[in-house]
């Protein structure tokens, strides 16, 4: 599908499946393109009787560019001296999944959210409850600050400096190498489709300065807790017993925090989406559909 004029912004979405079909919305994470959810997971849901759209969230891929915004002051946090200045927020990109549902005239939908996207997601059923028939909330977190922090080699992969040439070759190889620390160490995805992906990433839309944007978003996001606990359409977490970036005592929090809140924790799932746990992921997905039905 071409832009779609979302508020002030043109979000890139694509939508699979009969447009008068329950909807599905699927919000990625942090400087993550809408091409990440596999077109099996799409077509698999779509099989089911649901209408899926997924999207690229602003400053990603070839939604709008907010560069006259300007960068945060990220040295400042990684030196410690104080949070970044996010220059939106969280629920300034939940606001734009409810003005994307606008603008395709979708009265409600079944929200799914991965990692930051969970994030967004979870701040969306709270704040526009009656936008949101399901929540489903994917390798993500609370925001309780007690929780336990990625592994040493994690946080490496999320904040180590960007290649000084930041070519194409020097780019897939450095993402390959952090993802490789992230991903499911029970489902590894095979290097030469890393690669292929990574790839087709980087032509399709390079923009670090957006990604620098949604991350000063996402280091204040702050304590979701209380709004968690209002949140009543029905709600799974799914989560990886090996994810490193966000460990699972963070999705376990999660669904403690939202009442009747149904918790699915995966052994040897890290932090990505192997092609082998797309089942789990649908089921997870229509678990929480079926019970808004």
């Amino acid at each position: 599908m071409p832009l779609i004029p979302a508020g002030s912004l043109q979000l890139e979405t694509e939508r699979f499946g009969p447009a008068d079909a329950p909807a599905i919305l699927l919000i990625q994470g942090l400087g993550t393109p809408l091409t990440r959810w596999p077109l099996s997971l799409c077509e698999r849901l779509v099989a089911e009787g649901f209408q899926v759209i997924r999207f690229d969230n602003r400053d990603i891929g070839l939604s709008t560019q907010l560069d006259s915004l300007g960068l945060p002051d990220l040295m400042g946090f990684f030196q410690g001296r104080r949070p970044p200045n996010p220059l939106y927020t969280l629920a300034d990109m939940a606001a734009d999944s409810i003005a994307l549902l606008d603008a395709l005239q979708i009265d409600k939908a079944h929200i799914v959210g991965a990692s930051m996207g969970g994030m967004i997601a979870q701040l969306l059923a709270g704040l526009y409850p009656d936008r949101c028939r399901s929540l489903t909330s994917i390798m993500s977190s609370s925001g309780n600050p007690m929780l336990p922090p990625p592994t040493p080699a994690a946080l490496q992969a999320l904040f180590a400096p960007l290649p000084p040439g930041k070519d194409e070759a020097s780019m897939v190889a450095d993402w390959v190498r952090r993802q490789q620390v992230l991903m499911s160490p029970a489902y590894p995805t095979p290097e030469a489709e890393l690669k292929a992906m990574f790839m087709a990433e980087y032509r399709r839309s390079f923009h670090p300065q957006g990604v620098a944007r949604q991350l000063a978003a996402l280091l204040t996001g702050g304590d979701r807790r209380s709004l968690l606990a209002t949140i009543q359409a029905p709600t799974v977490v799914l989560h990886g017993e090996a994810d490193p970036l966000i460990p699972v005592a963070c999705g376990q929090d999660t669904a403690a925090s939202i009442a009747g809140a149904e918790l699915r924790t995966i052994p040897g799932m890290g932090h990505d989406f192997p092609t082998a746990l797309m089942p789990e992921f649908a089921a997870a997905i229509l678990a929480a559909a079926r019970r808004a039905a």
